[in-house]
């Protein structure tokens, strides 16, 4: 397959596209700037705005799938880029997309129409990330792609170990944390598998 992917040189985006290479893919990684790069075998970097929706259409342009590991940094750009990247998608003719999301959007379990985020089972006091992310996830709802949104609960860096648990919408009952290692591991898989086309998924340990 030839993978686009925005967020690639992030936490679990360089994880994702580290497993992509091994099996074989083509992936081409859009980056802010071409400043110390590795150039490697079936990766290519290409610098742009993810926010352009010129730039993210041109560089979707003849790809299979796409991933979005884009975090937020106390802007728009999340819900930006996830325009961008829907429009550029539907323009080219490419269906399959997986995000990286968070587990403050899933489904709240103790607040019937909430989100976690929205609910006591928050305890964050600063909700803008969370919102970022679920406009981002109703953009995608609302589209006629193969989406699905990877929600991991708290991310700490870690190799994947496996037995980690997933539920779509909601995050698994007692679920704390899952490393980045797993969180890639999961949604690389989902890439290639479809397995939770149009759903949220809650992963933890």
């Amino acid at each position: 397959m030839n993978i686009a992917i925005f967020g690639g040189t992030g936490r679990t985006g360089s994880e994702m596209v580290r497993r992509a290479l091994l099996d074989g893919h083509e992936i081409r990684a859009l980056v802010r700037t071409l400043k110390e790069r590795e150039q490697r075998q079936g990766l290519t970097w290409v610098q742009g705005d993810a926010r352009n929706a010129g730039a993210v259409g041109a560089f979707i342009a003849g790809t299979d799938a796409v991933v979005s590991a884009l975090g937020t940094d106390a802007t728009t750009t999340l819900t930006e880029a996830a325009a961008a990247i829907i429009a550029g998608m539907k323009a080219h003719g490419v269906s399959r997309i997986v995000t990286i999301g968070t587990a403050g959007i899933l489904e709240s379990r103790t607040e019937a129409g909430k989100l976690r985020y929205q609910s006591s089972e928050s305890h964050r006091k600063s909700t803008f990330a969370a919102e970022e992310h679920q406009r981002a996830y109703e953009l995608l709802r609302g589209s006629p792609l193969e989406w699905t949104v990877v929600c991991p609960t708290y991310l700490p860096d870690g190799e994947a170990v496996g037995g980690y648990r997933t539920e779509r919408d909601y995050l698994p009952v007692g679920g704390q944390q899952i490393s980045t290692g797993d969180t890639a591991a999961f949604a690389y898989a989902e890439l290639l598998k479809k397995e939770h086309v149009g759903y949220r998924v809650g992963i933890a340990y």
